[in-house]
């Protein structure tokens, strides 16, 4: 009875001793020298330089949440593909309904605009709203050129 338990129980013990084993390996080779730039956080290789003024738009999550939904969706189509002929007429209605509740998260994600890449829409000003100060190189943000010393595109080094 117990014999049938034991590749479980031996793919357990692995997996611990994989997970330990990466904490020791971790602790003895990891550098002992910790600096300022070394616990900075890493983007793309530009330095912060100051803390950034906006926040993920919510369209970032809900296409997170759609790749979400799909691999829901295909974890559980594929047993139901395996067992499909043993399921019968009862299998279908629960397919069916599993498939409804899929298609309506991902109605409502279409419509909260999660596959809407475009510019977001802008609200029509009247004519003089503006101010004529404003030019492309007064509002336009150069980002990642602060400290590198790069010229700008009008001729300026920043």
């Amino acid at each position: 009875m117990l014999g049938q338990y034991l590749p479980l129980l031996a793919l357990l013990v692995l997996a611990a001793l994989f997970a330990a084993g990466s904490f020791v390996a971790s602790g003895l080779l990891a550098p002992r020298d910790p600096s300022i730039a070394k616990r900075a956080a890493y983007e793309c290789g530009i330095i912060p330089s100051r803390e950034t003024p906006e926040r993920f738009p919510v369209r970032f999550f809900l296409v997170a949440m759609i790749f979400i939904v799909f691999d829901i969706e295909i974890i559980f189509f594929y047993p139901y593909a395996i067992a499909f002929g043993g399921l019968g007429v009862f299998g279908l209605i629960v397919i069916m309904v599993f498939t409804f509740a899929v298609f309506e998260s991902f109605v409502y994600l279409i419509g909260n605009g999660a596959l809407e890449w475009g510019p977001l829409k802008q609200v029509a000003r009247p004519s003089g709203a503006v101010s004529p100060d404003r030019t492309t190189e007064t509002t336009i943000r150069r980002v990642g050129l602060e400290d590198r010393g790069l010229p700008l595109d009008n001729g300026q080094a920043a």
